[in-house]
């Protein structure tokens, strides 16, 4: 009889793809309700929470996973600081304050820092294409960032920088949560760790949520809110954990490398941004040191 299972690793590099597919269009899709209906922090404790409320509610149907040790909570914790909290309220006020395709860009310094922190809690080792791979994407991402000149009232450099930070803090998360996926489902780690998340955001992201209008958001504005908490949110989330408990983080975070050629097509088809040769060039110049890090 002919075996019609897909293997394993074929299944989590499709996830990962999809992964990489719906947050390179969220670049764009989300700038619809960026700033028109939502500021940054509202819109980020509206798509925590409402995130969260389906976590819980997703978990309530896999059957009891308690968390066994006190000192996993402080993981999570910390999971929820860096790869909730301080992840996403820095992308999505640097997207406000910059353009689609620059933030997808700087985002492919992810897996490098990725690297670097694995490194230094000694779950990887350096060698010297991997340093190379370094200097190369920090040059690509230095020039992005200096483009319009390093006058942070000026440009987009402010809002590059956040998206940036924001990157740093996102391999950080996908380094310290990896452990935790040997012990917990996925959707036991990603349910708490979206829950502490909120008490995180809830001081930033209150007062600009309790003052928005929904009444004139149109259904466009709606479509984009439903495709942040849903996709790019509740779905993203849930998979790059799953991924983490058969790849290692590394491997993970490389799959940010396919996002700026997604939403660089987004933004260019349907939002009319330009693309400049000099972005373009970046661009190589940043993915060149991510292919150097994940290559050797």
């Amino acid at each position: 009889m002919i075996d019609l299972a897909v293997p394993k690793n074929i299944k989590v590099h499709s996830v990962l793809f999809l992964v990489a597919l719906i947050y390179g269009a969220n670049y764009s899709i989300a700038k619809i309700a960026l700033g028109v209906y939502l500021e940054p922090f509202g819109f980020i404790l509206m798509r925590i929470t409402m995130a969260t409320l389906l976590f819980w509610l997703v978990s309530a149907f896999t059957g009891p996973d308690p968390i066994k040790d006190r000192k996993d909570y402080y993981l999570l914790i910390a999971s929820a600081l860096f790869g909730v909290a301080t992840n996403q309220m820095l992308f999505f006020k640097g997207l406000s304050m910059t353009n689609p395709i620059n933030g997808s860009v700087i985002m492919t310094t992810s897996p490098i820092m990725v690297m670097l922190v694995a490194y230094l809690l000694g779950r990887e080792k350096l060698t010297v294409m991997k340093i190379v791979g370094v200097m190369v994407a920090a040059v690509g991402a230095y020039l992005l960032l200096t483009k319009d000149g390093v006058s942070l009232s000026e440009g987009t450099f402010l809002g590059d920088l956040f998206i940036l930070i924001n990157g740093t803090s996102y391999a950080v998360y996908l380094v310290i949560v990896k452990p935790l996926m040997a012990k917990y489902k996925a959707i036991t780690v990603i349910k708490w760790v979206f829950l502490f998340g909120i008490f995180f955001t809830l001081p930033f992201g209150f007062e600009q949520l309790s003052v928005v209008e929904w009444n004139t958001i149109s259904t466009e504005g709606w479509l984009s809110i439903v495709y942040v908490i849903l996709g790019a949110t509740f779905t993203v989330y849930l998979l790059n954990v799953w991924s983490l408990k058969h790849v290692n983080s590394s491997v993970v975070g490389i799959y940010i490398y396919f996002q700026p050629i997604i939403s660089t097509i987004v933004a260019v088809s349907f939002r009319g941004d330009e693309l400049y040769i000099t972005t373009v060039v970046y661009s190589l110049l940043i993915m060149l040191g991510v292919y150097l890090v994940s290559r050797f």
